[in-house]
């Protein structure tokens, strides 16, 4: 039981998957001090009057407002980190993909039993095509000169 637990978390998906969920959550920090530090101060001398942050609204009722500035800056942090994990993370594994898939190529399948009949088929109506306009016979099929034991 411990043996399929291990295997299956020294699986490359898993180990890259916790990787990635950490390194994920490190970003989000670092974008929310971002926004914290550097945007929210921005935003808020946009019509900033005492009192109050800038980009809102007051409501009616005690300390009711919309926070569009609040709002920006959460827009700007999912944008960034939304950038981010596209160009460090998906666009670099699509084109290592692309890479593996490139260098892979399929190995050729045998052909199946339907496959093999319709050849044999066809070679037939070539072969008594062949006769009947007083031509030589068509060249047999790879299954038919190894079973007559003749070259083809």
């Amino acid at each position: 039981m411990l043996k399929g637990f291990k295997d299956f978390i020294m699986r490359g998906n898993v180990v890259d998957l916790a990787v990635g969920v950490v390194i994920g959550a490190a970003f989000a920090t670092l974008v929310t001090s971002f926004t914290d530090a550097f945007l929210k101060p921005l935003l808020g001398t946009v019509g900033a009057k005492p009192g109050r942050l800038g980009l809102t609204v007051a409501l009616p009722g005690d300390g009711n407002v919309l926070d569009f500035g609040g709002f920006i800056s959460a827009v700007v942090a999912f944008l960034m980190t939304a950038a981010v994990v596209y160009f460090l993370v998906v666009l670099p594994m699509n084109k290592l993909a692309e890479r593996r898939k490139t260098g892979e190529e399929p190995e050729p399948q045998a052909p199946s039993e339907e496959v093999k009949l319709l050849m044999e088929i066809r070679d037939a109506l070539v072969a008594q095509r062949g006769v009947q306009a007083g031509a030589a016979p068509a060249p047999r099929s790879s299954e038919e000169a190894e079973k007559s034991g003749g070259a083809r």
